[in-house]
């Protein structure tokens, strides 16, 4: 029996072909999952970071708002004149945070919870602010209400002192009117060169040698005992005063106005009827008319008369 030979070099056994395909399926099954795994990862990641960003911006735009509240609050405290020191430190410090959010970018949530945290207490310290600017307004009524009644008391007050002065002055006005002197029974009588007086008002100039004009300086017991300069001033009819400085003439101040004066005497007034007598040598004619005479002194008129020459 013959036996089956095989060709030279051919093995006796041949393994069969392997199927790798479900490898193939499992490998890119779990590439897939990756790639998607990798993927959500990262969604989650942008979704993490944009929630974030969202965040910043909405602490940013709470600590601007509470900026501007504790600028307000500031502001009313200063004008209600209360002490903000604490209130500017605070702002200061929220400055420093709104800075530091701005350029870290990445901030963190950690730092984004506390800042919140911060925004509350923020929160909180402005509504005890708020509780002492009541309080604050509350005290600048009372101090407005006192001030008011104080200034109503103040300006009562000035009114009373103004009308004591007014009486006072008013007083002392009187008193200084009352003090005046007067006189009276002013006789104007000539005398000639034999040394005869004649009276009755009415002269010719042959028997004016001089003038006697004498009067009563009456009795005032309000008026100061004290020494008192009598100006005599005769007074033409053509309104000139008769003026002599060599026989005692001169000037005095009337009403803010210069005038001259014929002569002066000097008495002591004991507040008693005193006489008192001038007599004054012209010198020359008189001219023809009625002569007015006048007595001042303390810068007020006393008293007046008059005669005429013939």
């Amino acid at each position: 029996m013959d036996e089956k030979k095989t060709p030279e070099n051919q093995p006796a056994y041949m393994e069969p072909k392997k199927n790798r395909t479900p490898v193939f399926i499992i490998v890119t099954f779990l590439l897939l999952a990756a790639v998607v795994f990798f993927y959500y990862q990262n969604q989650q990641l942008e979704d993490e970071k944009e929630r974030q960003f969202q965040e910043i911006l909405l602490t940013q735009s709470r600590l601007d708002s509470i900026g501007d509240e504790l600028d307000l609050r500031i502001q009313t405290i200063k004008e209600l004149g209360g002490e903000v020191d604490t209130l500017e430190s605070i702002k200061a410090q929220l400055e420093a945070d709104k800075k530091q959010l701005l350029v870290d970018a990445q901030y963190q949530r950690g730092r984004i919870t506390k800042l919140n945290n911060r925004v509350a207490g923020y929160k909180e310290l402005l509504v005890l602010k708020d509780e002492e600017i009541e309080q604050l307004k509350v005290l600048n009524e009372q101090l407005s209400e006192e001030n008011t009644t104080l200034k109503v008391e103040k300006d009562q007050l000035n009114q009373a002192v103004q009308e004591l002065e007014e009486n006072k002055k008013e007083l002392a006005s009187k008193v200084a009117y009352a003090s005046r002197l007067q006189i009276e029974g002013m006789q104007v009588n000539a005398i000639n060169d034999n040394g005869k007086e004649r009276d009755g008002g009415e002269y010719r100039n042959r028997h004016i040698e001089q003038l006697k004009i004498q009067f009563t300086v009456v009795e005032n017991e309000i008026a100061p005992i004290e020494g008192k300069d009598l100006l005599l001033r005769v007074i033409a009819p053509d309104g000139n005063v008769l003026f002599d400085v060599t026989k005692g003439s001169g000037s005095f101040t009337f009403e803010n106005r210069e005038m001259f004066y014929t002569a002066k005497q000097e008495i002591l007034y004991d507040r008693n009827n005193q006489l008192v007598t001038f007599l004054y040598i012209k010198g020359s004619d008189y001219a023809i008319g009625q002569h007015k005479v006048e007595v001042y002194t303390d810068d007020y008129l006393m008293g007046k008369g008059s005669f005429m020459v013939k």
